[in-house]
């Protein structure tokens, strides 16, 4: 294996010793001990290990956790510490059914934290909130499905918003779509609008593609990766195996990231017994940059200079060919670039001239370039334009539509961009209108229905009436939630079908509804028959997926037949929509997706136990763009902040992570392992130069208050300040926690996806818990 010699001691490129972090690599025997601990703690059935044994198979369990690709030839085990961790979470034995909610009232359940609330255990029966007594009580599917039509006859239809989480497979989603468009509306967000709509958004306007260009294939033939905000060991793992592969042949990896994560530094193959024995780790960046939250833009500039400056040096740098025949706009972003000053390129990004140079050398030495990237490119006011430099700096070399190179964005819910493909999107421009009318007989509206951002304004502002949740927690996961939670409890219809008990349950009033539906590990019997489903991986490759453990309890039913429930109750007959011979067989499902998009879905039964998945296909990948100009659009960005406020003068740019102990709002528990963090989830990161300038010091009592300027309070206190190796001028605290300081109006230009990695904030000290201090 080639060797590599690190790279000069810098702060922005090496660990602080002084501050908490893992000393050990990611994987090995500490991510044994995690999925222990979890199987020690959920009570999961015994059952769960054959579930575990057979997860990301051919004919098995597709995890239900992130969804990067599923090798056609699978490792012995082929899920990660985060993916078992969500099985194990699924497959408790413990029962949150009719009994518990007679015991405690919703008010009382408000003020109980988010994990304790799941820990409770699988839903078992459908239940109705009562406002009278405060206490969810329970019904019968009949009386459920018969009251929510009612109640949906009478609406508005545009009133009304249809969510649906990333974890719906794609014959659920089809129908939560079809649904939606017969009752008469495209309020169909999904929680793509808050992560990765802005990919969708920026890709489809720069390659004519709303999704990343690579398959797994392109892994084994790349020579240099770069990652730009992506935290690969606590969201997607079983990436790590591609990346360790590459690294033994010889690949590099270029890591931009505020925070130093232990998945991107080195990792132990716990599938690899010479590594586990020796504790022999393999080193996965070469190059680890901390730029400044927003600084992407900046430091992708300031590559891209310095490519430019050894063109006019050699002469062969550029793809002079590709340029020409492929590309647009390429001579104004030269312009841009070449103009720029190099004191407010360091200044946004935080990082040297000279390490850019380092970079963009190895950049013009590389043959095959993929760029990886995540949320801590999309979630910012500018992140559109982010993603435009990356696409820019790819494009300069004719690093698309070629083996071994392109764009990968790291999705993270398991389907949630095969919703997208069929039809969950809030944007009529995407969905073939037309081809449902003739399948279905009717005229599908052609407004625009609303994002996650809208809905959630239009609960706050009362303009939406009725909520239905296809899943998740939406009501945790948007942003300034402190303004919209008492607005929960206005709406006249709040349902929500769910496998666990969450924050959204018990931000209710009258009208509620909890109707629980089978976790996709579980055996779903429709007609007494077996049924399967399938979904979308990150790089768009469909999966079936076969459940087989019990259900956790008699009275759940599938979500496509929880839908098929509603909707008979809610919409009028028609002879070309048979909601109940569908669910009986969901392969007549995939019928309509295949009739629906042809192109993607050819032979669709036949293929969806395909090992490895069937690949849907990308234009991009053959050089076709289907943009404006029909070609690939070089653009150029507004600033070289994707932030929309700068930080200085006491104001901080806040970033909301994820911990290792934790998927979306769902919290396993406590230890932020992977960070070295072993603590309450109450606690706020800060470079320990900064809090030394902000007159602070370490354990301090702090609260984070908005610096967004718009009339409306949003204060976090009872934080514990801790040091850690972060940029200067930005805090870091966990998601959901934190989310009521990022206004509602803070988001991406483009997408209008939220800005959780940039919200500007200022910190205090919490006069509230000074009693409290020691």
């Amino acid at each position: 294996m080639k060797q590599y010699e690190p790279a000069p001691s810098e702060p922005e490129r090496d660990q602080n010793p002084d501050t908490p972090f893992y000393p050990h690599p990611t994987g090995g025997w500490g991510s044994v001990r995690s999925v222990l601990r979890q199987l020690g703690t959920a009570t999961a059935s015994p059952a769960v290990l054959d579930t575990l044994w057979h997860q990301n198979k051919p004919r098995g369990h597709m995890c239900t956790s992130c969804a990067w690709a599923k090798p056609a030839s699978p490792h012995v085990v082929e899920f990660c510490e985060n993916g078992a961790k969500a099985t194990i979470w699924d497959h408790t034995r413990d029962r949150c059914g009719p009994a518990f909610f007679a015991k405690h009232t919703v008010t009382e359940l408000r003020d109980w934290r988010d994990h304790d609330l799941e820990m409770q255990g699988r839903l078992t029966h459908p239940m109705r909130y009562d406002a009278a007594s405060d206490h969810y009580v329970e019904t019968s599917w009949d009386e459920a499905f018969a009251a929510i039509g009612t109640k949906l006859k009478v609406l508005d239809p545009k009133s009304t918003v249809f969510y649906a989480s990333g974890r719906a497979s794609l014959e659920t989603s089809y129908l939560w779509a079809l649904f939606a468009r017969l009752y008469g509306h495209n309020n169909l967000p999904d929680s793509s609008n808050m992560c990765h709509e802005t990919t969708s958004v920026a890709l489809k306007q720069k390659i004519g593609s709303p999704v990343g260009t690579c398959v797994l294939e392109d892994f084994e033939t790349c020579d240099l990766l770069l990652f730009f905000g992506q935290n690969t060991g606590a969201n997607s793992p079983r990436f790590l195996h591609t990346l360790q592969q590459a690294r033994r042949r010889g690949c590099k990896v270029i890591t931009f990231n505020p925070v130093r994560e232990r998945g991107l530094i080195e990792f132990i193959n716990p599938q690899n017994p010479a590594q586990m024995l020796t504790g022999s780790s393999t080193q996965i960046s070469d190059i680890y940059l901390q730029v400044k939250p927003g600084g992407d833009i900046a430091a992708i500039a300031g590559i891209a200079k310095h490519l430019f400056a050894l063109e006019d040096e050699t002469g062969s740098v550029l793809d002079a060919q590709f340029l020409t025949e492929h590309t647009s706009g390429r001579s104004e972003y030269e312009a841009w670039l070449r103009g720029l000053d190099w004191d407010a390129i360091e200044a946004s990004s935080g990082l040297s001239s000279a390490d850019l140079m380092q970079v963009a050398k190895i950049y013009a030495a590389s043959e095959r370039v993929i760029g990886v990237f995540g949320m801590g490119l999309t979630q910012h006011v500018g992140g559109a334009q982010s993603i435009g430099m990356l696409v820019n700096l790819l494009l300069m070399r004719g690093n698309m539509g070629r083996p071994g190179a392109g764009i990968c964005p790291v999705r993270g819910h398991s389907n949630v961009q095969g919703q997208r493909t069929v039809g969950i999107s809030e944007k009529p421009d995407l969905v073939p209108l037309d081809i449902l009318a003739r399948q279905f007989g009717f005229e599908p509206p052609r407004e625009e229905g609303m994002t996650s951002v809208d809905a959630a304004q239009g609960v706050l502002d009362g303009s939406v009436k009725a909520f239905l949740s296809l899943g998740g927690n939406f009501a945790r996961a948007i942003p300034d939630q402190g303004r919209t939670d008492p607005a929960w409890s206005q709406l006249e219809l709040n349902v929500q079908v769910a496998t666990k008990l969450n924050r959204s349950h018990v931000l209710v009033g009258d009208g509620a509804w909890l109707l629980p539906c089978l976790v996709r590990g579980e055996e779903d019997r429709q007609a007494n028959v077996p049924q399967a489903v399938s979904l979308e991986d990150s790089l768009s490759h469909i999966h079936g997926s076969i459940g087989r453990r019990k259900p956790a309890s008699d009275s759940l039913r599938s979500e496509p037949a929880i839908i098929a429930g509603l909707a008979t109750a809610t919409l009028p007959e028609n002879p070309k929509v048979r909601w109940h011979q569908w669910v009986s067989d969901y392969g007549q499902i995939r019928e309509l997706i295949a009739d629906t998009y042809p192109e993607l879905f050819q032979d669709y039964n036949d293929r969806m136990f395909q090992p490895g998945g069937f690949y849907k296909g990308n234009p991009v990948r053959d050089r076709t763009w289907k943009t404006a100009s029909g070609k690939a659009e070089f653009t150029t960005p507004d600033s070289l902040s994707a932030l929309g406020t700068k930080p200085g003068g006491g104001v901080y740019t806040l970033m909301t992570l994820r911990s290792n102990d934790q998927f979306n709002t769902t919290i396993y528990g406590y230890r932020d392992r992977l960070r070295g963090l072993d603590t309450d989830r109450m606690i706020v990161l800060m470079s320990p130069a900064e809090i030394t300038a902000a007159g602070l010091r370490e354990g301090q009592q702090v609260a984070l208050v908005s610096a967004h300027d718009d009339g409306h309070s949003r204060r976090l206190g009872g934080l514990r300040l801790i040091a850690y190796d972060l940029p200067m001028g930005c805090v870091a605290a966990y998601y959901p926690e934190s989310n009521v300081l990022v206004p509602l109006e803070l988001y991406d230009t483009a997408s209008k996806t939220p800005a959780f990695k940039g919200a500007p904030v200022r910190l205090e000290i919490d006069s509230e818990a000074l009693p409290n201090e020691p």
